[in-house]
């Protein structure tokens, strides 16, 4: 009984991570990356967000929900597993580790910037241009801005591979290696919209 709730919850906790938080993370670069081309066009883009259809109720289940699930079991996971140098290779016993420690700078990311944006919007700050760019005028908070995008983005992008094998998408060793290649682009193709986007408030 136990063998199989952990079954279920690692599945939950992976799907959980691509649909919806990953779909979520995607769509919170390609809105950022709306900062490349000024000032105004950030702020349409972020006042379109901010005034979806009911909005609270999608941040709440679609969002936040997902992502608490998601972030408690992910740090259950990353203190409890150990690597299986026995089952995977050099390289994948190495993405098991850095998916365990972007998840962590990534949780500690999120919990920042919600506190800088989300909760200062609902103390009545308004989330623009202006905001991002008072934020990352800072050196030390732009630095740590990049380290947490980019470790947002890696753990998405590694947890994808993760997720195509315990789905059974990608059962044999072949399609495991093509998935890492799929992955790593993706990775490095978001990378460079979130880098992009958090220069261009410098």
């Amino acid at each position: 009984m136990a063998g199989n709730r952990e079954f279920f919850n690692r599945r939950l906790h992976s799907l959980l991570g691509v649909i919806p938080v990953g779909l979520f993370l995607i769509m919170h670069l390609v809105v950022n990356h709306f900062a490349t081309k000024g000032e105004e066009a950030y702020n349409s883009a972020t006042h379109f967000m901010e005034n979806l259809p009911f909005k609270i109720f999608l941040e709440i289940f679609v969002i936040f929900l997902p992502l608490l699930y998601h972030a408690i079991y992910g740090i259950y996971i990353a203190f409890t597993a150990k690597n299986n140098t026995s089952r995977y290779t050099f390289f994948r016993n190495w993405m098991f580790l850095l998916q365990r420690v972007t998840g962590v700078i990534t949780l500690i990311f999120v919990v920042w910037h919600v506190w800088e944006t989300r909760i200062a919007a609902a103390l009545g700050t308004e989330v623009n241009f202006q905001m991002m760019e008072n934020i990352v005028d800072n050196p030390l908070m732009l630095t740590f801005y990049l380290i947490g995008i980019i470790s947002a983005i890696f753990h998405f992008a590694n947890g994808l591979w993760s997720f195509f094998v315990s789905w059974g998408i990608t059962m044999t060793p072949r399609s495991q290696q093509i998935s890492t290649y799929v992955t790593m682009a993706i990775f490095v193709a978001l990378s460079i919209v979130g880098v992009r986007a958090i220069l261009a408030f410098v």
